[in-house]
């Protein structure tokens, strides 16, 4: 691993280990402490969301334009703020500005540095190194990892901090991040050949558009990846509904959540070291679309024998599918674009999947709803439908993706 790769998965591990510090936490400080009402804490929980994953093709199309530094040092620093904002924050136009900013800031920071591990991972693959998807997947598994530590860092802060426990649990968040921001103020390299590949010349928004929007290939990968994500997210709907079922509460949803992040830390390196011996990236991706497919077949058996079993079963693998979806994924898009877009599109992977699952929410809630194995077969049968659709991979041209002029036919 280089020094840069390792500076890249060591940050992503300490931002979500900030990040996770406070979020989960944020609901019940909304509510409780300050006696929000439950369509003020919807409201902010939904801005979050959206200045965040909607919002990460800004941070893609500015990590063109400027390169990965700049954009994840402003990052880091609108971060702090929006943490200090946030401790000390009672009405609620300064919690929505503070949780806004605080969204903004990670739209910023993981588009450009989600694009140079893709490009450091194709520089040690080009190197003669592991294939790309293996360094990708051990930033996964680093992110991962400070999702599993952040929640346990913040309910600990939480338990010793009194009344003003929330205040400090922001405090330390964004302590974090100042770190992170040193780290890569004083880590990441400025210029072209010495780690950062971004030429600052990035396309204005009508041209942005027609690049992501022209290239039919890439809308295919995004096509699958939505549902994915669709599929992946039901671990906060469907299954937190299921152990409500069979069990008469959620006791276990929090042993299940810790399962799945484990797996991902422990499996990461692994799983992807046996994909590589019989799958190309694609072939990777496919493969994780099955698993999850009979993820929720297996769960729809099972649910009427033993609900928790089909609860264990889904986040078993789900995960699975993910630790191959998500390395795959990423590997294939310097394939699909030209590699001077390639902030602007993660960027874009992330917001158009982002906007699908928004507008599945509701429809897949209310098939919930109806209850039965319907619902379950439906979510099972999806990721089949977009099997066809994952791009195979074509012969690169020599100092860009394989669209060349990013408008691939599909």
């Amino acid at each position: 691993m280089t020094p840069l790769g390792r500076l890249l998965i060591g940050s992503q591990f300490a931002f979500n280990v900030g990040f996770f510090a406070v979020l989960p936490y944020l609901a019940e400080h909304l509510s409780g402490t300050l006696g929000l009402s439950g369509a003020v804490v919807g409201l902010v929980l939904g801005l979050r969301t959206f200045s965040q994953q909607g919002l990460f093709v800004v941070g893609g199309m500015l990590t063109d334009r400027y390169g990965p530094r700049p954009v994840v040092l402003v990052g880091c620093a609108l971060r702090v703020a929006g943490f200090c904002w946030l401790a000390e924050a009672t009405g609620v136009g300064a919690v929505i500005g503070a949780v806004t900013l605080v969204g903004f800031a990670a739209a910023l920071f993981s588009p450009a540095v989600e694009s140079e591990i893709t490009r450091e991972a194709l520089r040690v693959e080009d190197a003669g190194g592991p294939r790309r998807s293996r360094t990708l997947a051990r930033f996964s598994a680093g992110g991962q990892a400070g999702a599993l530590v952040g929640p346990a860092v913040g309910s600990l802060l939480l338990t010793w901090g009194g009344d003003g426990a929330f205040r400090g649990a922001c405090f330390a968040g964004a302590a974090v991040f100042v770190v992170v921001l040193a780290a890569h103020f004083v880590l990441m390299p400025e210029k072209d050949g010495a780690g950062s590949a971004t030429p600052p010349d990035g396309p204005g928004v009508p041209a942005a558009a027609r690049l992501v929007l022209g290239n039919r290939r890439f809308l295919r990968l995004a096509a699958a990846y939505a549902v994915y994500l669709l599929a992946y997210n039901q671990l906060y709907l469907a299954l937190p509904a299921e152990l409500e079922r069979s069990t008469g509460s959620q006791a276990a949803l929090g042993w299940l959540f810790a399962l799945s992040a484990a797996l991902v830390v422990c499996g990461s390196g692994p799983v992807e070291k046996l994909a590589a011996t019989r799958l190309d990236h694609p072939g990777a991706a496919r493969a994780g679309l099955l698993a999850i497919a009979g993820a929720f077949v297996t769960a729809a058996l099972l649910r009427p024998l033993d609900g928790i079993g089909a609860a264990l079963v889904l986040t078993v693998l789900l995960t699975f599918g993910q630790l191959l979806i998500l390395p795959a994924t990423r590997a294939m898009l310097p394939d699909l674009v030209e590699h001077r877009h390639l902030g602007l599109f993660t960027g874009a992977l992330s917001s158009l999947s982002g906007l699908a699952v928004l507008a599945a929410g509701a429809p897949v809630g209310a098939l919930l709803d109806r209850g039965g194995p319907l619902p379950w077969l439906v979510l099972g049968a999806l990721p089949l439908l977009v099997l066809g659709v994952v791009p195979s991979p074509r012969r690169k041209v020599s100092g860009q993706g394989a669209e060349g002029t990013g408008r691939g036919a599909s």
